[in-house]
């Protein structure tokens, strides 16, 4: 997660962002993102879960969750992110949430929205979530349409102004695709319109129906179009003195493009931007953002649903965390991650650490290969002379055609 915000406000203040501790064998757990339940009551285009709205099998009880959360509050993790699927359509969420509180974890819920209501907005203020992000893809009718259903965007501004009205911390989440970018520019307006706190920008990341509908990733300058609009409005706000958040995921080449901005726009800041940027390092999948499925199954993150690295019925995550026998988190987990291709030569991998792995390993089955999503430029990273951008091999291309035989 990119925090451009922090960032910003540093700049501005002439101070510096503290850097995020990686977690040791011992002591400081990852953000934990936990998908308690896979029902959802929509079917979003681009959901990494593939969720539907039926109950799902074997799901981890009550008593089980509670067990996980001791591990978990034992071997250091601070924060929760409370997820699905929909966690409101989980019967015990606020039993769930009021202990995780009670031990003294910062909690999140990420919702669609639709679900929070007069009747449970009670509820959710006596929980004390210490911020509530709910999932908006455009404006009404293009809202409705990535979630596959009509007025799935007056229920989810509805969820979005009661959490607001009962005093809680809540964001918009958006995920850009080139379906819905010509509507950022709206949602930011609906954003200062309705007073958010906070916004948080997702790219697209090939997993779930998200890999399916990979067709529709951003091209490489749209992508940068809607950044620029975002490091744009985060520093208006910072020079109008405005607290709103801008953060963005599931790409750590915002960070170096951020400093190609600074470098534009306010030059006397790029080196001080640089170091800190420096000290953030970029991805953090398998050290500092972990994910526990509906299942109980690990991951190093959420993108990586189809790549367990154990689950807590058999160990406690504390155990599961700390195991690098497996290559992938091993590789993770390196001081320098075994890159190959542009990633590998790229002058600014300090920065981005790689960017994401997965998006490399679903379009050809090598996570350590290229980022296909990464859209800065030969020339932008410092590498030269090399081959073609990667593109789906014939390996990707067989298992994806298998997929769709039993989908």
């Amino acid at each position: 997660m990119f925090r451009i915000s922090r960032y910003m406000h540093a700049l501005a203040s002439g101070q510096s962002v503290s850097p995020t501790p990686k977690p040791v064998m011992m002591g400081s757990g990852p953000v934990v993102i936990w998908n308690l339940i896979r029902r959802c009551n929509l079917a979003c285009k681009h959901c990494y879960a593939t969720s539907a709205d039926i109950d799902f099998e074997g799901e981890l009880s009550t008593e089980e969750v509670f067990a996980v959360m001791q591990d978990l509050k034992s071997f250091g993790v601070s924060v929760l992110i409370l997820s699905g699927g929909e966690p409101l359509l989980r019967p015990d969420i606020f039993e769930i949430s009021a202990v995780a509180r009670e031990m003294g974890f910062y909690v999140g819920l990420s919702s669609n929205g639709t679900l929070i209501t007069e009747e449970n907005i009670s509820d959710i203020e006596r929980i004390g979530y210490d911020y509530v992000g709910v999932s908006l893809d455009g404006m009404r009718e293009t809202h409705d349409c990535f979630r596959r259903k009509q007025g799935a965007f007056d229920e989810s501004l509805r969820g979005i102004r009661l959490c607001h009205d009962a005093g809680i911390k809540v964001g918009l989440r958006f995920t850009l695709t080139q379906d819905n970018a010509s509507e950022l520019p709206d949602l930011l307006q609906l954003m200062h319109a309705e007073d958010i706190d906070k916004f948080y920008l997702s790219h697209l990341n090939y997993a779930g129906r998200g890999n399916r509908n990979r067709a529709s990733d951003l091209h490489y300058r749209m992508t940068r179009s809607a950044m620029d609009l975002l490091f744009e409005t985060c520093w208006q706000d910072v020079q109008a003195g405005v607290k709103r958040e801008f953060v963005t995921g599931n790409n750590d080449a915002d960070g170096v493009y951020l400093l190609q901005w600074a470098a534009q726009h306010i030059p006397e800041h790029v080196e001080a931007l640089r170091k800190q940027l420096l000290r953030w390092g970029g991805n953090s999948s398998g050290v500092n953002i972990a994910n526990i499925d509906n299942l109980g199954t690990v991951h190093p993150d959420t993108m990586w649903w189809d790549y367990s690295i154990g689950n807590v019925r058999q160990r406690p995550f504390s155990e599961i965390w700390q195991d690098t026998s497996d290559p992938l988190m091993a590789g993770l987990k390196a001081a320098q991650r075994p890159l190959e291709g542009r990633c590998a030569k790229c002058q600014h991998l300090a920065i981005c650490g790689g960017n994401s792995r997965t998006r490399a390993w679903q379009l050809t089955g090598n996570p350590w290969a290229e980022d296909p999503g990464c859209y800065l430029s030969d020339a932008e990273i410092g590498v030269e002379n090399m081959p073609q951008r990667v593109e789906l091999t014939p390996y990707r291309r067989k298992q994806e055609a298998e997929k769709e035989l039993h989908t």
